[in-house]
């Protein structure tokens, strides 16, 4: 039963894609972050067993976003560094095979998108990510990276002051910068630019 659904969310992923290619080649200038943004850590739970599916998904551990949203994130570097804070990415493109492989694991449209729409993610246009002192020390949000339920949540009441503060400090930064917050989902923000950025299942290790 598992190797029928996963043959047919790959049926799905082919057509996606097959319906996102537009008429022409596309561009896809992708912008390897910690280039752009020296400063910035990216742990990337995908690229270990430590997530969610207990396998890795990514082989290897680097962070892309097309040029726009890539651009975006720089500003937000910036403004959180006057503050005395840098980012940490979770997550940022991801193939819409790996799409596939979240929804196998978890069938959650709160949480997880559908291979046949695919994500934000999979137009190189969201981020996962969280913040760190400048010393690299992690403050305290919400909840874990990829917690599905409330906990997760981008509007949450009874949090602690302190992670309340944390928490308005990364989303005043984001929006300041172009970003569009998942109300589901703290550490995930959306660039306007994922209109005009198609389907795509590149691997990262090609980019």
């Amino acid at each position: 039963m598992l190797i029928l659904r996963l043959a047919l969310c790959l049926v799905l992923v082919a057509s996606a894609l097959s319906l996102a290619q537009p008429s022409e080649p596309p561009r896809h200038n992708f912008v390897d972050l910690q280039t752009l943004i020296p400063d910035l850590l990216v742990e990337m739970p995908y690229a270990t067993p430590h997530n969610f599916t207990g396998e890795t998904l990514y082989p290897a551990n680097r962070a892309f976003l097309v040029e726009p949203a890539a651009q975006a994130l720089a500003s937000a570097a910036e403004l959180l560094r006057a503050q005395g804070y840098r980012l940490k990415i979770l997550d940022a493109y991801r193939p819409l095979s790996v799409q596939c492989k979240l929804w196998e694991k978890n069938p959650d449209r709160n949480f997880v998108a559908h291979p046949s729409t695919g994500s934000r993610h999979n137009r190189g246009a969201s981020v996962d990510l969280t913040l760190i002192t400048l010393d690299g020390a992690e403050v305290d949000m919400p909840s874990l990276y990829d917690e599905f339920g409330a906990k997760a949540g981008a509007f949450q009441k009874g949090l602690s002051p302190a992670v309340a503060v944390n928490l308005q400090v990364l989303q005043k930064a984001m929006q300041d910068s172009g970003f569009k917050l998942l109300a589901s989902e703290w550490w995930h923000f959306d660039h306007p630019c994922w209109k005009d950025s198609p389907l795509l299942d590149i691997p990262l290790t090609e980019l």
